[in-house]
């Protein structure tokens, strides 16, 4: 009988699988580090995308700072402006509006009265003067009180005094500028009859 040793046979086949066996098992290391590293890459870009979009969003949150702190500065700039045309709209208002004044007082005074002062304070006005008769007084106090200007005339006093043998009117009265909106008052009546 023949006698055939397999074992030598089983040992290669085994010696063969075990070799196929670390091959396959090295080759999914490789496989498996390989894919590892190409994800950890990957990462890293996505990382430093992400990264390089944030740098790019606060450079241009820094630079919108800048533009709104200008824009603020803009802003104040425009109402520092603003302030000093309302102040000068005033101050030419104020200009034309005791010369007009001064003009229609002296278009109201009648002949024979002449005024010894005048104080303006505000919207408040205190005049004297002094007159022959008590007549020009009331004469004058109604063509104050048609004017546009003047208001709510008061004879405050009006006593008699001797002038160099004359007998004269002496008198103090007050009053009140006439505003822009009393102005609109007087004339809405005038333009919008009742129905």
């Amino acid at each position: 009988m023949i006698k055939i040793n397999l074992l030598p046979l089983r040992a290669a086949k085994k010696k063969e699988t075990a070799v196929k066996q670390i091959f396959i098992f090295c080759a999914t290391l490789v496989l498996v580090a390989a894919v590892v590293i190409a994800l950890y890459c990957y990462e890293r870009l996505q990382i430093t995308k992400i990264k390089t979009e944030i740098t790019t969003a606060n450079n241009k949150i820094e630079e919108l700072k800048s533009k709104i702190g200008k824009l603020e500065e803009l802003k104040i700039l425009k109402e520092q402006v603003k302030k000093k045309l309302d102040s000068l709209a005033q101050l030419r208002k104020n200009k034309t509006g005791p010369a007009r004044r001064l003009a229609t007082l002296s278009d109201t005074v009648p002949e024979q009265l002449w005024l010894t002062g005048y104080n303006e304070n505000n919207n408040e006005i205190k005049m004297s003067g002094i007159a022959y008769t008590e007549e020009l007084i009331a004469t004058f106090m109604r063509s104050l009180e048609a004017s546009k200007d003047y208001m709510g005339v008061e004879l405050v006093i009006s006593e008699q005094i001797d002038s160099g043998g004359v007998k004269l009117k002496k008198f103090d009265l007050t009053c009140k500028l006439r505003t822009a909106p009393e102005l609109a008052k007087q004339s809405a009546p005038a333009n919008n009859p009742p129905k």
